[in-house]
């Protein structure tokens, strides 16, 4: 049989895993504690009849009410009644289910509510408002990047550079028969030159097929005059 006085003179005075005890105030870490607060009428495990608020499904409130007829049955300890969206609803469901409790529960359960629903409200509020978010970025990373950035810089002004200088080179054939050392500046330098010859091709290819297209116009007309000439004729 539970004995209430017992359970709270071994957890008052012994050890209890929810208890946080503080320079303020001792305090109760049950999600089921209806105050926050550790004492005799507060105690959720030393009370065999118990009533609290508790939030499920994103803001769905449930009243929970515990009974010492079900203590012999943890799994169907807690009774739990859905409450409705409308405050007032709720309150209305509170009193009719704990008409003949201690008036402290009732009290500390319409409290908790109030301050539920306070807090969700707040956090509606809150979500529908726009707020900058500040991202802090590291020292040692801003650091790094900047000297990888100066690095790179510094490569590319060095490979332009030596590609200039060979190019002028080969143009003043200071080296002779050898051209592909570097490697990736002479390919550079053959691509660079494939393209210019294939612009070259493709504007000679269309001006071709311009004066194709012209003497083949010219070949048309006088054909058509020869032969209407020759029918005038006959």
């Amino acid at each position: 049989m539970q004995h209430d006085e017992v359970i709270w003179q071994v957890i008052r005075h012994n050890h209890c895993s929810y208890m946080a005890k503080l320079t303020t105030g001792n305090f109760c870490r049950n999600p089921h504690n209806v105050t926050g607060i550790c004492n005799r009428s507060s105690c959720p495990l030393a009370n065999s009849r118990y009533a609290t608020i508790c939030d499920h499904d994103a803001g769905v409130f449930y009243l929970y009410m515990k009974t010492i007829e079900r203590a012999h049955m943890p799994n169907k300890l807690w009774e739990r009644v859905k409450l409705p969206r409308n405050y007032e609803k709720a309150l209305e469901i509170i009193d009719k289910h704990l008409m003949y409790w201690p008036k402290f529960l009732v009290h500390k359960t319409k409290q908790r509510l109030t301050k539920m629903t306070q807090m969700r409200i707040r956090m509606r509020k809150l979500a529908l408002k726009t707020r900058e978010k500040i991202m802090t970025v590291p020292r040692k990373e801003k650091k790094r990047e900047a000297r990888r950035e100066e690095k790179a810089e510094k490569a590319a002004v060095l490979e332009k550079n030596i590609e200039k200088e060979l190019l002028e080179r080969l143009k003043r054939g200071v080296y002779g028969d050898i051209y592909n050392y570097p490697v990736n500046e002479y390919n550079k330098v053959l691509d660079m030159e494939a393209l210019s010859e294939d612009e070259e091709e493709a504007v000679y290819f269309w001006s071709y097929i311009s004066v194709t297209k012209y003497w083949m116009a010219f070949d048309f007309v006088w054909l058509t005059g020869l032969i209407v000439t020759n029918r005038s004729q006959k």
